[in-house]
C-alpha cells in the first residue's frame, strides 16, 4: 500500500495498523536544534486518547509516545524523527463474526476490491487508530511553528444541534468532554448523545479549527495553494466527507459587498473589516486567522443490523459489537489541529525557503 506520506518539506509517513503490534510515524525535515521531548508530544495525544468519557470507544489505550531517533539531548538533530505508539488494549475476537462481512458505510469492501485482502480486526489501516500518530506529527509540527503561532480546534455540531456563536468560550472547551466552546449546548449534546449511544447508534459531527499567529504569505498561486492542502489534509482524516475554508458553503448565500473582506490601513498594517475569507485569498495566508471547518459523518460500525453482502457474494446482515464511537467526531478535534500544524509547518518551510526576507506581518513594503 502506498500513499502513507503528506507533506514536502515537513513530511510525516504514518505506519501500522489498529490491532498490530504498534502504530508509529516518521517526521521528515524537521529543523535541528529544536527542544523536543516525549514530554512535549504526551499532552497533545492525551487529549486524543480513547476511554476518556461513556461518549468515546471504552478502548483503553495510554497511548504512550516513543522517540526512537531524530533527536538528542533533548534537541532536534535535523534528521528523520520516528515516533512510536504500543497498542496494548486490542479485542481481535470482536471483529471474527464479520471477517467476511462488509460493514455499510465502511471501507471493508473498497480496500477487499482494491487489494484482495484487508485487515478486518478494527478496520486495519482505514481505522482511526492511525490518526494517534498524526496528533504526535502535529507536536512536532507546533515547535516548527514556534510559540507565534496558536492552534485551536472545537466541535461546533453534533448531529442536528450547533452551537450558539454568541456563547462562544475558548475556556470551555476544556471543560467538557466534546471539546464545545459553548457550555450549554454542551449539556444537550450529553443528553443527546447518551440517548444515541444507549440505542447502540452514532452520529456525525463538524470541528472548526482557528490558527491565530499566521504570518502572511504562505501558499502559492494554483497547484501549492494554502487552502487546497489544509483541504486535502483534513479530508483524509478517517470519516471525514466535508471541508470549508472561512465561510466556505454559506459564501454562496452572500452578496459581493457582503463577502468582500474591507480593508484598511492602521498602525502601518492592513487591517480587515472581517474574515470571510477564513485567511487566506488566492491560495495565500493574508496574515488573519486561518478558519477550516470539516464534517464527519456518522461512526459506520453500530449494534442496529444494516443489510450488506460477504465476500461470497451472499445476502447478509451486519451489526458490529465491540467498542466504538457513538460520535467519532468528538476525537477528531486534536487530530484536526495537528493536521493543519502539520500543513502550516509544511508552508512555512518551504515560504521560507523561496523567501528568507519575507516579511511576517501585513506591513506594506515602501516604495
Amino acid at each position: 500500500m502506498s500513499h502513507n506520506s503528506f507533506g514536502h518539506l515537513f513530511r510525516v509517513t504514518t505506519w501500522g495498523e489498529s490491532h498490530g503490534p504498534a502504530i508509529g510515524c516518521v517526521v521528515d525535515g524537521c529543523p535541528p536544534r529544536l527542544g523536543l521531548t516525549e514530554a512535549d508530544i504526551q499532552p497533545w495525544l492525551d487529549r486524543r486518547r480513547p476511554g476518556q468519557s461513556k461518549f468515546t470507544t471504552q478502548r483503553q489505550e495510554p497511548d504512550q509516545v516513543r522517540i526512537l531517533s531524530g533527536v538528542l539531548e533533548g534537541q532536534t538533530t535535523g534528521t528523520p524523527i520516528a515516533l512510536q505508539i504500543e497498542n496494548v488494549d486490542q479485542r481481535s475476537r470482536d471483529y471474527s463474526a464479520i471477517a467476511a462481512q462488509f460493514r455499510p458505510g465502511h471501507a471493508d469492501l473498497t480496500y477487499e476490491l482494491k487489494y484482495g485482502i484487508r485487515d478486518y480486526r478494527g478496520g486495519g489501516r482505514s481505522s482511526a487508530r492511525e490518526t494517534a500518530m498524526r496528533v504526535a506529527a502535529g507536536a512536532v509540527a507546533r515547535l516548527v511553528l514556534g510559540s507565534a503561532v496558536r492552534i485551536r480546534g472545537a466541535l461546533v455540531q453534533i448531529g442536528p444541534h450547533r452551537i450558539d456563536r454568541s456563547r462562544w468560550d475558548w475556556a470551555a472547551v476544556d471543560a467538557n468532554p466534546f471539546f464545545c466552546p459553548d457550555p450549554v449546548t454542551a449539556a444537550l449534546w450529553e443528553e443527546y448523545l447518551g440517548a444515541v449511544r444507549k440505542a447502540g447508534s452514532s452520529v456525525g459531527a463538524v470541528i472548526e479549527v482557528m490558527a491565530d499567529g499566521v504570518p502572511p504569505g504562505l501558499g502559492a498561486p494554483i497547484y501549492g495553494k494554502l487552502d487546497a492542502d489544509l483541504a486535502a489534509a483534513l479530508m483524509s482524516i478517517n470519516a471525514v466527507k466535508g471541508v470549508e475554508i472561512g465561510e466556505g458553503f454559506a459564501a454562496a448565500e452572500l452578496s459581493g459587498e457582503e463577502n468582500a473582506d474591507e480593508m484598511r490601513m492602521a498602525d502601518g498594517l492592513v487591517a480587515f473589516a472581517s474574515n470571510h475569507a477564513g485567511g487566506i485569498l488566492g491560495g495565500i495566508s493574508t496574515g488573519q486567522p486561518v478558519v477550516a471547518r470539516f464534517a464527519v459523518k456518522p461512526t459506520s460500525s453500530i449494534l442496529t443490523p444494516r443489510h450488506s453482502v460477504d465476500r461470497f457474494g451472499a445476502d447478509v446482515e451486519v451489526s458490529t459489537k465491540g467498542r466504538h464511537d457513538p460520535c467519532v467526531g468528538i476525537r477528531a478535534v486534536p487530530v484536526g489541529e495537528a493536521m493543519v500544524a502539520c500543513v502550516l509547518a509544511d508552508h512555512l518551510l518551504r515560504h521560507r525557503a523561496q523567501n528568507p526576507d519575507a516579511p511576517t506581518t501585513a506591513r506594506l513594503p515602501r516604495n
